[in-house]
């Protein structure tokens, strides 16, 4: 059931000209680069503090801060870069530019995760973005938990399958979808046709199918995917204790699935709320105007409370996603400057800018996944030009 927006009678011309004003008056502030080498700086060094205090016994001191700096390099340092919100900050290094991060042999140095870089970037950076709240968007929480939603099954089994998802989502979920995309753009390529969105976002496979090591693709993900960062983080690490002895060994590789654990946690908390909740928008079919692409972009998605350091930085910067749905390019300390100036030009327009805890915001997302609650759903709100339609298009096409 379609539900009408109550910014249906926005003036969109009018918001998007204010919006654009917002961002053209945004200079690149000295700091941006500065700030991405500290962000990555208290990453590191929480990595650091979890690796040296992980032989000692299973704590979870080290199991927090190992989590948290692998939750800063993928939210943070990998999410930022990738989206190209350096590219153009003077002084930056090669390795910060988005061609140059986690490329071939750095993915080891730069984001050493389930996730392979380059499968990512084209599932989120190219299909969420710009089909945020769409069935094409692969990060639909309401249609990627349609079985549970719809399953005749008490509440406590229903929360028993979230809480598996929300310890394992890096690697039950994520990498293996992201992966997939990747495939199907390829197979797209070699058969001659170009990769459109609806070619890539669905297919008739499990997600899952990329675990069975008896076909093809399946060796190939465990491969190039699963395998280097499970062998890596689970055995050869604990392994380079082995001169401490084997309760040292035992005690990194129990601090290690802990950490791992967590930073799902952690990352799912921050991620997963940012576009869920009763109170947040889906939309039929594509954006066909610059001024409806803004308004589901800020009504579509969530901000968490904002404006503090720490606080910023546990969230990854994603208590800023409106902005960061708005403007994806941009250094995440851009988003500090540009949030009040957003806010108040949603409410100058009538437009709904949600923003609240997170721990709200999870509660809301988990009452999607189990079918307590569901998202509002708009039909597409105009039709625009060709010529826009096109732009648009170019933009989606170049992600």
């Amino acid at each position: 059931m379609q539900d009408t927006p109550p910014f249906a009678h926005v003036d969109r011309a009018a918001f998007a000209r204010d919006l654009d004003a917002a961002r053209a008056e945004l200079d690149s502030a000295p700091d941006d680069l500065a700030h991405l080498r500290r962000m990555e700086r208290w990453g590191r060094a929480c990595t650091a503090v979890g690796y040296a205090t992980a032989w000692i016994g299973p704590n979870p001191v080290s199991m927090l801060a190992m989590s948290t700096g692998s939750v800063a390099r993928w939210a943070i340092v990998a999410h930022h870069v990738v989206h190209k919100g350096y590219d153009k900050v003077e002084g930056t290094p090669p390795r910060l530019t988005s061609a140059g991060f986690a490329s071939g042999r750095r993915r080891l140095l730069d984001w050493f995760d389930w996730m392979l870089p380059e499968a990512w970037r084209l599932e989120h950076n190219t299909l969420h973005h710009y089909h945020t709240g769409e069935t094409l968007d692969p990060d639909l929480v309401e249609e990627n938990l349609r079985a549970v939603r719809d399953a005749s099954l008490p509440l406590a089994v229903k929360y028993a399958v979230v809480g598996f998802y929300a310890l394992t989502w890096k690697f039950t979920y994520y990498a293996p979808n992201t992966w997939q995309v990747m495939r199907r753009a390829e197979r797209c390529r070699e058969s001659g046709q170009a990769p459109s969105p609806k070619k890539i976002a669905t297919g008739t496979e499990s997600y899952l199918a990329v675990y069975n090591p008896f076909t093809a693709d399946g060796r190939r993900y465990l491969k190039e995917c699963a395998l280097p960062y499970g062998l890596g983080r689970f055995v050869v690490i604990p392994a380079l204790y082995s001169p401490m002895g084997p309760w040292a060994v035992a005690s990194v590789w129990v601090n290690s699935v802990g950490a791992e654990l967590l930073n799902n946690l952690h990352s799912f908390a921050i991620i997963a709320p940012n576009h869920a909740g009763e109170d947040v928008w889906r939309f039929e079919g594509p954006a066909r105007e610059r001024g409806e692409f803004y308004l589901r972009q800020v009504a579509g998605s969530v901000n968490y409370h904002t404006g503090h350091p720490v606080g910023d930085f546990l969230q990854g910067y994603l208590n800023y996603q409106i902005e960061h749905h708005l403007w994806p390019d941009l250094p995440a300390k851009a988003y500090q400057r540009l949030q009040p100036r957003v806010k108040a030009i949603c409410e100058k327009h009538g437009v709904p800018y949600v923003q609240e805890g997170i721990h709200k915001r999870v509660k809301k997302l988990i009452d999607i996944m189990v079918g307590r609650a569901s998202m509002k759903r708009a039909p597409t709100v105009v039709r625009a030009t060709r010529d826009e339609e096109a732009r648009l298009e170019a933009q989606r096409s170049a992600g």
